[in-house]
């Protein structure tokens, strides 16, 4: 689980027992009695579990996203130089280890096409990344207004180390 932080806490003001704590598989020490503790802890555990599951889809989309520009930017190149060349010159597309001769106009539509194909993935892709960025901020949102509503809770979470 490296890369995500989970935390462990028991409120200080309460009597605790050990119990095991099933996101880390490591005792924990967590309040006997006190309801509004123990929605305020599973609602932090909520938070953290949607920001884990928003952060990796964030990561991915962006992946995606460096990968479809790539792909543009190597249609492009080729779409230039096949460009400049002049109409006589023989040219091959490359299909596994072959080299097939092509008319210079169908590799020229090819490149063209795949241009085209990646600005239609790239505006599909650069929304979703605005829609996890947004649900990114909501939950940190989430976070903040948890914390403040739970004065023990933010104490607790800024006296943990991070394991």
């Amino acid at each position: 689980m490296s890369g995500y932080v989970f935390f462990k806490f028991a409120v200080q003001d309460e009597p605790t027992q050990l119990v095991e704590d099933h996101l880390l598989g490591e005792p924990a020490l967590r309040p006997k009695s006190g309801m509004g503790s123990e929605i305020n802890k599973e609602g932090f555990l909520e938070l953290q579990g949607r920001l884990v599951e928003t952060t990796t889809k964030l990561k991915q989309v962006q992946m995606q996203v460096r990968n479809k520009e790539v792909e543009k930017k190597r249609a492009f190149l080729t779409l230039e130089e096949l460009n400049s060349l002049s109409e006589n010159t023989n040219t091959y597309k490359s299909v596994g280890k072959a080299f097939f001769l092509m008319p210079m106009a169908t590799l020229a539509k090819e490149q063209k096409t795949k241009t085209d194909e990646c600005d239609a993935a790239l505006a599909t892709l650069q929304g979703s990344k605005e829609y996890l960025e947004r649900q990114m901020k909501e939950v940190e949102s989430s976070f903040r207004e948890l914390l403040q509503q739970s004065p023990a809770l933010a104490r607790q979470v800024m006296a943990m180390s991070v394991s």
